[in-house]
């Protein structure tokens, strides 16, 4: 796998707006959440995800790229039922 930097990270992530994503991100001490969303906006320092949950409430996440680069968030891109792309 080639390595990546931030500005490579947000190209591909500014191209996937709107499109429905899972994400998992790690929050530290062996725990992992995942979750599922719209990826909403990309920021030149940061993307928002738009999660709704089983409570019919709509929230925003955020993250930085440097956290995709890093490895504590990790993005699924589900542009088909059967296709996933995976930004690391």
């Amino acid at each position: 796998m080639e390595a990546k930097n931030v500005l490579q990270i947000r190209k591909e992530l500014e191209g996937c707006v709107g499109k429905k994503v899972i994400l998992k991100a790690n929050k530290g001490r062996k725990k992992t959440i995942v979750r599922e969303g719209i990826l909403e906006s990309a920021y030149p320092s940061l993307f928002v995800v738009k999660v709704s949950n089983q409570y019919d409430s709509v929230r925003r996440v955020s993250y930085t790229y440097s956290d995709v680069l890093t490895s504590t968030v990790e993005v699924i891109i589900c542009e088909d039922v059967d296709k996933e792309a995976k930004i690391s």
